[in-house]
């Protein structure tokens, strides 16, 4: 397996994927998605793969439905992307995605978060580098080959295909996203959900220790309202 592989799965027993922080996470995806290309997910193909998302956590869909509303309401406001990045302590990188009605806020607390952990905040493309942009959907592998589907979506961008207990899992580049989306759908292929991960190019390992400083950074930051996900190169 690569490393698309070992990534998911050290990311699946993060304890930032409880449920209540998930719900709020895809909350803030519709608000953008609806705010970027309307409220009809048969015309909006972002918000047709955040849909699948809150679909695929047991989100209720009254509440999809209500968050949709919410959304397409002017009063509503908007939700900026803003990309932190910075070391913790032993040299760790740490990539953090926020989606922010606030960015004073979002940057004096994020800021606030390293200087107590002594890490340090850094400047935009300190560590973006080490780390590959990818996309990963996850579909019905229900009568479906792994290695034929590799093949026949290494056109489209398509760079490791596995299956666990979850599904069948496409990663590729970030910019692929779209046209992979698009021929899964043409093929009526069932996506249960989709979405973006930083997977570090290199992976640090670190004593017990020093892993415990790491992660009492990481825990802070992942507590936050104002952050939708969180990567570091430290090996799990």
């Amino acid at each position: 397996m690569g490393r698309a592989f070992e990534f998911r799965k050290a990311r699946k027993m993060k304890r930032w994927a409880a449920m209540s922080k998930a719900f709020t996470r895809v909350g803030k995806d519709i608000v953008m998605a609806v705010k970027e290309g309307g409220p009809d997910p048969d015309h909006n193909s972002r918000l047709r793969a955040v849909i699948q998302n809150a679909k695929s956590l047991n989100m209720p869909k009254d509440n999809i439905e209500r968050a949709i509303k919410r959304a397409s309401d002017k009063s509503q406001g908007d939700f900026k992307e803003v990309l932190f990045e910075g070391y913790a302590p032993h040299g760790i990188a740490i990539l953090i995605e926020t989606a922010t009605d606030n960015n004073t806020r979002t940057v004096a607390n994020i800021r606030s978060y390293f200087n107590k952990c002594d890490g340090s905040l850094g400047t935009s493309g300190s560590v973006e580098f080490m780390f590959d942009h990818t996309c990963n959907f996850c579909v019905n592998p229900e009568g479906i080959d792994p290695e034929e589907l590799e093949l026949e979506f290494i056109d489209f961008g398509a760079e490791e295909v596995f299956e666990d207990e979850d599904g069948l899992h496409i990663y590729a580049p970030f910019e692929s996203f779209g046209a992979i989306q698009k021929e899964l759908e043409s093929r009526e292929i069932e996506i249960r959900s989709s979405g973006f991960d930083r997977i570090p190019q290199v992976s640090k390992a670190l004593g017990e220790e020093e892993a415990a400083d790491v992660e009492k950074l990481l825990e802070l930051i992942e507590e936050d309202d104002d952050v939708q996900n969180v990567f570091h190169n430290m090996e799990e």
